[in-house]
């Protein structure tokens, strides 16, 4: 099995397969794929939506990074976040102007024409040197390691976000993007229309009225043979349960982010309904390929063909978006249109 590592907690060697799957074919809004009975979610652009007007960095600013580094930031002109949610963050903010690069996971309309400065997932330096960065935004999974520390070597500012697990991640991850880039006051306005959205799709959750749907999280890359199942940190529990949903690798004492599906571990788990990223469903030829898996076809959601699907660049952000990420599963789950 490969080894757990790089953004999103998912197995590296399934992030490569992932960045190629991601740059061959884009990532477009969410649905179903035909032939599920779940209901099928409106397609959302796949776009961010930055905050108008533009807000002006007051730099400079000192900021602790997650490496325990302190990071004075003299200028916001050049950016380049090294992960799509980063990328999303400063985006959203209003700030998208300054980015000067992005990574293959950065997937939304407004980064698309962004020179692509890492080679699967990992950081090349010399990329980022070439375009004269006044800062880096990275995360605690970047790497490889020598890239990162070549580019501090370089002079230019490098700091360091812990990895989003959860929606109590959302404002930290946002007030720690604003403060680095100068603009607190426009991350305090972004976090509160991003709770504000966040609340909103959690009332469409239908009240309880029996038991809770169970749903297991699965990362499929079926041309590099990679099937998984998400365990308690593999960063889908908190949307399930967000969604009103209990998500069966966590309640299975599945400890670890992912785990090989084995027949047993599905028929323990019992789920009601499948979440799989949309690039990682069509890698294994749509639902008819998904229930080939050995021990999918035995589950109930298996037998019911009941899958729910959200765009690979995007499920596991944590950032502003996530109200996008919330409707899609509510609408997929109960059928109620969010």
């Amino acid at each position: 099995m490969p080894t757990p590592a790089a953004s999103h907690r998912i197995p590296r060697l399934a992030l490569a397969v992932a960045a190629l799957a991601l740059a061959l074919t884009g990532c477009g809004g969410t649905a179903t794929t035909p032939g599920s009975s779940a209901p099928t979610a409106a397609a959302v652009p796949d776009r961010v939506e930055p905050l108008a007007p533009a807000p002006q960095p007051a730099l400079p600013v000192t900021v602790p990074s997650a490496d325990g580094a302190q990071v004075t930031i003299a200028s916001a002109d050049r950016v380049v976040p090294l992960t799509g949610s980063l990328n999303e963050i400063v985006h959203t903010l209003g700030l998208g102007k300054q980015v000067v690069a992005r990574d293959i996971t950065a997937t939304f309309e407004q980064a698309a024409d962004l020179p692509v400065v890492t080679r699967g997932h990992d950081v090349s330096a010399e990329s980022v040197l070439s375009l004269r960065p006044t800062l880096v935004m990275a995360e605690t999974t970047s790497g490889p390691a020598e890239a990162i520390q070549q580019i501090r070597d370089a002079g230019i500012p490098v700091l360091v976000v812990a990895p989003a697990k959860s929606l109590d991640d959302v404002p930290k991850r946002i007030d720690t993007v604003a403060t680095a880039l100068g603009v607190k006051d426009a991350g305090t306005r972004l976090n509160q229309r991003t709770a504000d959205r966040i609340a909103a799709a959690r009332k469409d959750i239908p009240a309880a009225s029996g038991k809770k749907p169970r749903v297991a999280f699965l990362y499929l890359r079926g041309t590099a043979s990679v099937y998984l199942l998400g365990g308690s940190d593999s960063g889908a529990a908190s949307l399930l349960e967000a969604a009103g949903a209990v998500d069966t690798g966590k309640e299975s004492g599945l400890g670890k982010d992912f785990t090989p599906i084995t027949s047993e571990a599905l028929a323990a788990a019992a789920p009601d309904a499948i979440l799989v990223m949309s690039k990682g469903l069509e890698s294994v030829g749509g639902i008819d390929g998904l229930v080939k898996i050995p021990g999918v076809a035995q589950t109930p959601a298996g037998m019911d063909r009941r899958v729910v699907t959200v765009d690979d660049g995007v499920l596991l952000n944590y950032g502003p978006r996530t109200d996008q990420v919330l409707t899609s599963l509510v609408t997929q789950l109960y059928g109620k249109a969010a």
